[in-house]
């Protein structure tokens, strides 16, 4: 019986068995073969969560920059073409230069994926949110996409900021886990602290979703002065933001207070003191921007200076507690028992 040759250090043969297995789970046909290094995947997952904040920071730009509608149609530039066109100017190239962005966003989210999937011994809810990343992405391309055909409508762009907010959020928390154990998390301070850590975190959605509010009423549209914008005083609506912001303020300051006289660990306390500051930044920006007639430039660095504190926000929550090595960690079955259904593929594993 003719046998195959042994491999020589040459291209590795690939058999029928193995191509069948990459087609029915691509992602575990990756995991059986590769290993990455623990840094690796840490850096993965940080690659995913710096996109997620690159997106923010240029989808701002389209908007500061009137480019809002550079590209007039969706899923297309123009009914006729894929890319910006010359004559449309440098307003196309800005629009459907964020429009690639989102490529390099899914890029990095399936790195991570395919990282996380593939780490030794193999983490389920590692993986898993990584996949709330990718769908997260999908869904809020189809919301841009909405948000031009509806022509800006200032609804839609709140809604499509606050999904990148969303998507911020699950990328933090699986950074933060790459650094961790899968054990059962161990608080670090009393239940009371972790309340007032919980109100900070609900105060500064809340500020979020009211600055959201203060761009749809406010002077920069995206394209136009034709584009409508939210039937809500702007200066009141201001005000209650810097309100909000002061009340966060406020929270983050006693939470580092109270943290400091109940002599808790460095952790929380170091990254209070960091929440901290970041805070009277973005307040310093948002008063500068408030009275010198909101200058796109300002805006700018105060939509990314948002994406930094809720950043901290989170860093501050997830510093609360520890998560040592699991006692027996969830690893898969071998690769022949992996669902040969099409629907493998794409599951959230």
């Amino acid at each position: 019986m003719h046998k195959r040759p042994a491999y020589d250090g040459g291209v590795p043969n690939v058999t029928r068995a193995d191509a069948q297995a990459a087609l029915r789970n691509p992602l575990a046909f990756i995991a059986a073969r590769w290993t990455p290094d623990p840094r690796t995947v840490r850096r993965a997952v940080l690659a995913a969560l710096v996109m997620a904040v690159v997106i923010v920071v240029t989808g701002g730009a389209v908007r500061l920059t009137g480019s809002g509608l550079g590209c007039p149609t969706w899923p297309k530039c123009t009914d006729d073409s894929l890319a910006a066109t010359r004559e449309m100017g440098l307003h196309g190239v800005i629009e459907f230069g964020n429009r690639l962005l989102t490529y390099v966003l899914c890029a990095a989210v399936g790195w991570a994926i395919i990282a996380a999937r593939s780490e030794k011994p193999y983490r389920r809810g590692l993986t898993r949110l990584g996949w709330a990343q990718f769908w997260i992405v999908m869904g809020n391309a189809i919301l841009g996409g909405i948000v031009v055909l509806v022509g800006l409508n200032p609804y839609t762009v709140a809604a499509h900021f606050l999904l990148s907010t969303a998507l911020i959020a699950v990328a933090v928390v699986m950074w933060q886990r790459t650094r961790e154990g899968d054990g059962e998390p161990r608080p670090l301070v009393g239940k009371a602290v972790q309340q007032l850590v919980w109100c900070m975190v609900a105060a500064s959605v809340l500020l979020i979703a009211v600055g959201t509010v203060v761009t749809g009423a406010g002077p920069h549209a995206g394209d136009s002065s034709d584009v409508p914008r939210m039937p809500l005083d702007w200066e009141m609506v201001s005000k209650l933001h810097a309100v909000l912001a002061w009340i966060v303020v406020t929270l983050t300051f006693a939470l580092w207070f109270v943290l400091k006289a109940v002599d808790a660990p460095g952790g929380p306390l170091a990254r209070t003191r960091e929440l901290f500051l970041i805070l009277l930044a973005q307040g310093a920006i948002g008063y500068v921007q408030y009275f010198t007639d909101l200058p796109e430039v300002l805006v700018g660095l105060h939509m990314f200076g948002s994406c930094v504190m809720w950043i901290w926000v989170l860093r501050v929550l997830l510093s609360l507690r520890e998560r040592p090595e699991a006692d027996a960690p969830d690893m898969p079955g071998p690769l022949a028992q992996e669902p040969a259904t099409s629907a493998s593929i794409a599951a959230p594993r």
